[in-house]
């Protein structure tokens, strides 16, 4: 009778701890891991809340989902270079396992904070330019991610501008205040286009609201006048403002946003940045699995999206050309 007992405790033991790996397993799969994500916006901007969807959505399909195997701690920097520093060292000092950096100086930030927990770019803009990895198929260092476009298309939005509405010769280009590297990029891009086109550019810096609506209303006095508002957290932050400047003054203006064309804008050429943050996704997966940041290659857009407001058009006064409509992926009516 001892005998058998010890053999049905021994079987019980045995078949227990061949079921420990199982729990141990799954114990593991739920783990909870954390994340950042810092943003160069408002938390209550509507573009980024979608793109931030779109991160969430692809981290869903993956199978991960916050609260149950993951914590995501934010941090939102509207417009303020000083707090942005802040906010990347306070989400640093959480000691995240990777940190989704947004639009604009985020990854700077974040880079002056740490070089060793792996960064994801959701839309850098010339990262090698920038110093942010040493090159796009090999990035080195604790960063790598998706570029939000190149330089060449700024030259694109002067092309649009003067096909939508052939006779402006005056533009104003509104970008980032400060004039940081993608301000300058962008706007010597435009600059070799309006040349040859026979326009003459001039830099409007988005700073407060006053600023804004004085340069763009004093830009409007003179005729045959056109807006470009290139890539910028800023320009986001003043989206309605800039809107609404462009109608009051019949401006014509080329976004580098399709957001601000779904709200009233006239035409954009753009990325389709929702899709980054989803693409994203799939890089925080990866490395959270253990790949290395430094081997993941940096990618580029793989869509762009050219946006007509016919309405907007018809209260310019403007009549869009039938060759430039045949090109949009979407015309609002």
């Amino acid at each position: 009778m001892l005998d058998l007992r010890r053999r049905d405790f021994i079987t019980l033991l045995g078949g227990a701890a061949a079921s420990w790996p199982l729990a141990a397993r799954a114990q593991q799969a739920e783990q909870m891991r954390r994340i950042g994500v810092l943003m160069n916006t408002g938390a209550d901007e509507p573009e980024s809340q979608a793109r931030l969807a779109a991160f969430m959505q692809g981290l869903q399909e993956i199978g991960w989902a916050a609260g149950r195997n993951l914590r995501i701690d934010y941090r939102w920097s509207p417009g303020d270079l000083a707090r942005l520093r802040k906010d990347a060292a306070e989400l640093v000092a959480l000691r995240p396992e990777v940190i989704l950096a947004g639009v604009g100086a985020t990854t700077m930030a974040l880079q002056q904070a740490t070089r060793t927990i792996p960064i994801v770019m959701a839309q850098g803009i010339d990262p090698v330019g920038n110093g942010y990895v040493d090159s796009l198929a090999r990035p080195g260092g604790n960063t790598t991610g998706f570029i939000q476009f190149e330089y060449s298309l700024a030259g694109k939005w002067m092309e649009l501008l003067k096909e939508v509405a052939p006779g402006t010769t005056r533009v104003g280009v509104l970008r980032e205040p400060g004039v940081p590297p993608a301000a300058i990029g962008q706007w010597t891009m435009i600059q070799g286009v309006a040349q040859s086109l026979g326009a003459e550019l001039k830099p409007i810096e988005l700073r407060d609201a006053n600023e804004i609506e004085s340069a763009v209303s004093a830009f409007a006095r003179s005729p045959n006048a056109g807006l470009i508002v290139v890539v910028s957290a800023a320009s986001l932050t003043h989206r309605e403002l800039i809107i609404t400047l462009a109608a009051r003054h019949r401006l014509p203006t080329v976004y580098a946003y399709r957001v601000f064309v779904t709200h009233g804008g006239l035409i954009t050429y753009s990325p389709d940045i929702a899709s980054q943050y989803r693409r994203a996704a799939g890089y925080v997966d990866r490395i959270l699995k253990g790949e290395n940041p430094a081997d993941l290659p940096v990618q580029a857009p793989t869509k762009y999206e050219l946006v007509i407001n016919l309405k907007t058009a018809k209260a310019l006064g403007l009549e869009v050309p039938p060759t430039l409509l045949a090109r949009a992926d979407e015309v609002i009516e």
